[in-house]
């Protein structure tokens, strides 16, 4: 209960008494502080009416130009192909960013379909036509010219980087030989090929250069024919090498090439500039297979005008047939010429043969 004599606005302290207790120094009651209550607003009131859907803007068109398929080429020829959506359509050999591991890099463009009309002929799976999945990396945007300067001043550092990475490989001695290297045009990755007769142990080698070049650091061992494919050269014919000016893809070249054809087994007249056999042993062997069908095998015996004779070769842009006779001449006639002699002895034959 409130008594008149107290002010509202005393507090008891610690003790348990106000400031200004009674005269004779008896403590005060505690008293609670009142407790104020606040109102709360009413809720809305609840209508059974659902709320009004907020109106959404339709998706843009997607026209034949706004996505493209793009293959785009960097260094070494090596092709990537990305999507590209843009209004204007992607010219060849123009320079562009793209998506690269874990940042960008630059290229340009080697060729553009429109992914609405380009579809798999069967090719790709054998299965049926049907429309081509868009890569999953894309095109970033165009490049810049400011951007294409950069480019070029990351390619005339890979040559001191080339020359810092043997440095460090006959730091470690490791067999290897280091034949490129290759900055990431946003420098987030340093790609540094090289060749192995074995299987190298570079972790040691990797974290020298990681700290030397500050960045990360990616080893890949390729085989000579690619090495020739990305350095390039001159091959024996004096025209520069085919897997670097036109040849899509390296191909297995075997021995057997060469013994089909009737060439040289020689090794370094059949070689190309990487040591290995030359790719353009395929390009005529074809050619020879279909022709072994139309001329004599080697070293079989024919009846001809002369008596019986031993092939003993055959020159295919001739048409020339090497026939040796039983006293060991020899002599060589078109392949036509010989068609006709098998032809009339064989209808002498018919004709001296008695009849049935």
């Amino acid at each position: 209960m409130r008594h008149p004599g107290d002010r509202p606005d005393e507090r008891p302290d610690n003790r348990g008494r106000t400031d200004g207790g009674n005269e004779g120094g008896r403590p005060s009651p505690v008293r609670p502080t009142p407790v104020r209550q606040v109102m709360s607003q009413p809720p809305p009131p609840v209508t059974s009416q659902p709320p009004r859907p907020v109106a959404s803007q339709p998706p843009p068109p997607v026209t034949s130009t706004d996505l493209e398929i793009v293959l785009v080429r960097f260094k070494g020829l090596r092709d990537e192909c990305f999507s590209f959506r843009s209004a204007a359509p992607a010219r060849e050999r123009e320079y562009v960013i793209v998506e690269a591991d874990r940042g960008q890099d630059l290229g340009w463009v080697k060729s553009a379909v429109d992914a609405a009309s380009h579809k798999c002929g069967g090719g790709c799976d054998e299965v049926a036509e049907r429309p081509v999945i868009p890569p999953p990396k894309n095109v970033i945007r165009r490049a810049s010219p400011a951007d294409v300067r950069r480019a070029k001043e990351l390619r005339a550092e890979e040559d001191d980087v080339r020359r810092k990475t043997r440095e460090l490989v006959k730091k470690h001695a490791l067999k290897m030989k280091v034949s490129e290297a290759e900055w990431q045009w946003d420098r987030n990755k340093l790609t540094v090929y090289f060749t192995a007769e074995k299987r190298v142990d570079f972790r040691a080698l990797v974290r020298d250069m990681a700290r030397t070049f500050r960045t990360r650091i990616e080893l890949r061992q390729i085989g000579v024919r690619d090495e020739a494919r990305r350095l390039g050269g001159l091959g024996r014919c004096g025209r520069e090498l085919c897997c670097r000016l036109w040849l899509p893809e390296i191909q297995s070249v075997t021995l057997q090439l060469a013994k089909d054809q009737g060439l040289s087994l020689n090794p370094a007249q059949i070689s190309g500039a990487c040591g290995r056999l030359m790719n353009c042993l395929r390009y005529e062997h074809e050619m020879y297979v279909q022709a072994k069908k139309r001329f004599p095998r080697v070293g079989q015996t024919l009846v001809t005008s002369s008596g019986p004779e031993e092939v003993t070769g055959w020159h295919l842009l001739k048409e020339t047939v090497s026939l040796r006779d039983e006293r060991g001449q020899t002599r060589t006639v078109p392949l036509a010429e010989l068609k006709q002699e098998a032809k009339a002895l064989r209808g002498q034959r018919s004709e001296h043969s008695p009849a049935d």
